[in-house]
């Protein structure tokens, strides 16, 4: 593991403190665990580009999932 400096401020910081406290965690753990989530969301969020490009580039054609429309009603439905 690396040692890093950063640079935050008072409020930040002092909002920080209050949550390790009552996570009952330390400073550095908090800030990888948040890290480690922002990095989940932007893989997540390029995920969701990708699948929005990929309907653009081929859009569903119409009656292209009907074979399927069976399968999703609920069995009070049927």
């Amino acid at each position: 593991m690396k040692t890093i400096q950063m640079t935050i401020d008072e409020e930040l910081l002092q909002e920080v403190d209050a949550a390790v406290v009552n996570l009952g965690m330390s400073r550095s753990a908090f800030m990888r665990e948040a890290l480690q989530q922002a990095l989940k969301q932007m893989r997540i969020a390029n995920l969701e580009r990708q699948h929005v490009a990929g309907y653009k580039q081929y859009p569903v054609k119409p009656g292209e999932f009907d074979v399927w429309h069976s399968e999703q009603l609920w069995e009070e439905e049927l």
